[in-house]
């Protein structure tokens, strides 16, 4: 990539990120997000999700360091030589989720995600949902704890968790996993072209309700949700080389 010449340290709000972020700053100088070159984002892979939808406007791109937990989005820290990793560094470019809510009182919502939109119940009973792609009904019911649709990017997150499929992160593909799916019985989802509109319709919501979920921003008692990937948003994440995302994506496949 071009010379990183202004940088911007975003953190979270960890003690150990803030310290990090000053430490930083110091040494390499602060921009403001609009005049960087990079943007560093200081966390874990929460904070790189929110940093990644705060800056998305914004041609800069985003550089992690972890700081946090979870890293899978995230280069390790170090403090050394950071101009001459930001030049060298890989760049993966990845498309968001669009996803449209509806609620019982009939408002709409919408929101981006990088990861996946998820649908959970929100009750004691299993959710009851239809599922339709491309206007097209594929299922009269799922009967589930939830069911999800993921990015390549996204594959590795809750996805992976639910015993959905790891996906490459170039491939055309998104999956639709089910979580804890107790009709069909073991039906863990399938896999869906890009450019696949997937809708849920919630069958009796008052009863048993259902949240819907965009990489954390969440939407209480909807009735449908229709997600679509959106390929007018990219997001470009840096990463060291030889650890680039689909290197990762591949390594977690045999850990």
């Amino acid at each position: 990539m071009p010379a990183a010449r202004n940088l911007c340290f975003l953190a979270s709000d960890a003690p150990i990120a803030q310290d990090a972020q000053a430490r930083l700053a110091a040494q390499y100088g602060q921009h403001p997000p609009e005049e960087a070159d990079v943007i560093v984002a200081l966390g874990g892979d929460g904070f790189m999700l929110s940093t990644l939808h705060g800056t998305q406007a914004l041609e800069a791109p985003v550089y992690g360091m972890n700081r946090g937990t979870v890293g899978f989005l995230m280069n390790e820290y170090a403090e050394d030589k950071l101009i001459e990793r930001l030049e060298s560094a890989e760049e993966a470019v990845i498309h968001p989720l669009y996803m449209t809510a509806v609620d019982t009182d009939g408002k709409v919502s919408e929101a981006l995600a990088i990861n996946e939109v998820s649908l959970l119940r929100a009750g004691p009973q299993a959710a009851r949902l239809r599922i339709w792609v491309d206007d097209r009904m594929r299922m009269e019911e799922l009967v589930c704890d939830g069911a999800l649709v993921c990015t390549p990017a996204g594959s590795t997150a809750y996805n992976y968790s639910a015993h959905g499929p790891i996906l490459p992160i170039g491939s055309d593909v998104l999956a639709l996993t089910a979580m804890a799916a107790f009709r069909p019985r073991r039906w863990r989802g399938a896999l869906l072209p890009t450019s696949a509109v997937v809708r849920f319709e919630v069958l009796d919501p008052r009863k048993r309700p259902v949240m819907a979920d965009a990489d954390s921003r969440s939407v209480e008692n909807v009735t449908s949700v229709e997600i679509r990937s959106e390929p007018d948003v990219r997001h470009r994440i840096l990463f060291d080389p030889g650890h680039g995302l689909e290197e990762r994506l591949i390594r977690e496949q045999f850990a």
